[in-house]
């Protein structure tokens, strides 16, 4: 069944919620959905008191490595890590207490896809503690985007290509970019692409912003795309409580 995946994105060393679009490194562009007053951590010892594995933390940007460690730190082997990981200082994050690294720019040099770089960090860290992320936009399929997603690169995600890439990690991380902050509705054809074709465990993002899309994703996916939701989300500034997003990881547990 579809799980809820809980986050935490970081901006400037604080907890946000942007519309995913809108990152590039003109900060007079940026739309912020939500500004919390808490730390990171105060999040990652919420999901550790509800007891909610397998989210993600996202650092948007430089300024976020201390906010970031504190959260780790507050919920060891709890939360996965993207955002600025590389071969060189992903096993950094695991014993900081990351329960996976995330990893997306770093395979991509200049806009292209390198499987020699895959194969480095899958080494370094071990396949089961790597996440890849293959955020895209829709355009003739889902291309993927990197450099917080203002550049596209040579990537589209096929049955092909996620298959290749499952043999050196054991999930995958989406978001829609398109729709990532927007609360618009979700790319439900994405996800029904993923829930057929994806031969491992798959978390996507982007639009969510009602529990009922908890029932969508699973009805489309057949169970096996788990859903996140940022912006909706109440402890976020949103309308979808939290604890009704919460029951769905309850429910869902062998």
């Amino acid at each position: 069944m579809t799980k809820f995946r809980p986050c935490i994105d970081l901006h400037n060393g604080k907890v946000k919620q942007i519309v995913g679009s809108s990152l590039s490194e003109n900060e007079s562009e940026l739309k912020e959905n939500f500004v919390s007053q808490k730390p990171a951590e105060w999040y990652a010892q919420l999901y550790k008191k509800d007891g909610l594995k397998g989210g993600h933390i996202i650092m948007l940007g430089p300024g976020n490595e201390d906010a970031a460690t504190r959260a780790l730190k507050a919920y060891p082997s709890g939360m996965q890590i993207g955002g600025g990981i590389f071969k060189e200082n992903a096993l950094k994050y695991i014993e900081a207490g990351a329960a996976a690294v995330i990893v997306t720019s770093y395979i991509f040099p200049n806009g292209k896809f390198s499987l020699e770089r895959l194969k480095a960090i899958s080494g370094e860290v071990g396949k089961e503690r790597l996440v890849v992320d293959l955020s895209c936009y829709k355009d003739e399929g889902w291309v993927v985007a990197i450099n917080r997603w203002q550049t596209l690169t040579d990537f589209h995600i096929t049955k092909e290509n996620l298959e290749m890439i499952s043999e050196y990690c054991f999930e995958f991380l989406i978001h829609a970019a398109g729709v990532e902050g927007k609360q618009r509705g979700m790319d439900l054809e994405l996800i029904k692409f993923l829930g057929e074709h994806s031969p491992t465990a798959v978390t996507y993002a982007g639009g969510a912003n009602s529990t009922q899309d908890f029932e969508t994703c699973n009805k489309l996916s057949k169970g096996r795309v788990d859903l996140t939701i940022g912006s909706a989300l109440d402890i976020f500034g949103g309308n979808v409580p939290y604890e009704e997003c919460r029951k769905f990881s309850i429910l869902s547990l062998p």
